[in-house]
């Protein structure tokens, strides 16, 4: 996979792709957790949603670069 893509003729690193793909899914993931009140047995749900951000990041960003 290329390590840049052209978006409206600029070049752009395909992280940005996966940072947006778990962005998304962590959004997701916040919902589901909301909806289901999983965060009521968390100690502190801003750490566990920058660490699923963050393991969900590093998962993309292994696939692309693989």
């Amino acid at each position: 996979m290329p390590r840049e893509i052209a978006l409206f003729d600029a070049l752009v690193p395909a992280l940005l792709l996966a940072f947006l793909a778990a962005l998304c899914c962590s959004l997701l993931l916040d919902w589901l957790f909301v909806r289901y009140g999983i965060y009521r047995h968390l100690w502190y749900p801003a750490l566990f949603r920058l660490a699923v951000f963050g393991c969900l990041f590093s998962a993309y960003g292994l696939l692309i670069y693989r």
